[in-house]
């Protein structure tokens, strides 16, 4: 079974629901500060290929950082885009959970029973 990876931001409200839910729950994952521990090029692209939406789902399109890009990043080709997320991770949604499986963007607390479910013997780092 992999690891469930949690990129959070402290001061992010739906990250802090997310870590209470799972604390809560006893649900351990690989916890990374998503601006210090940015993921890189492949994490990025394997969040990517785990989405229904594409970019639609990872992309925080009302954050100040999207709003300040200079150009559409529907015309930007996807190693582009991945580039600048890598540069400015503000342009993420946050929270973002992965087991390598399955993805979860965002407090959703039926996606965190579902994905706790599966995997129960991880530890929460604090």
């Amino acid at each position: 079974m992999n690891q469930i990876t949690f990129f959070t931001y402290p001061s992010c409200t739906s990250c802090r629901k997310t870590k209470k839910w799972l604390k809560e729950n006893e649900v351990n994952v690989n916890e990374r500060h998503i601006f210090r521990e940015t993921p890189d090029y492949d994490e990025l692209m394997n969040l990517l290929s785990l989405t229904t939406e594409g970019l639609d789902e990872l992309l925080a399109t009302r954050s100040q950082s999207f709003k300040a890009l200079d150009r559409d990043v529907e015309d930007l080709p996807l190693s582009e885009v991945v580039k600048l997320i890598i540069e400015d991770p503000k342009l993420l949604k946050r929270p973002i959970l992965t087991d390598g499986k399955s993805l979860i963007v965002g407090y959703n607390p039926e996606g965190l029973r579902s994905l706790s479910n599966k995997k129960q013997a991880y530890k929460l780092s604090s």
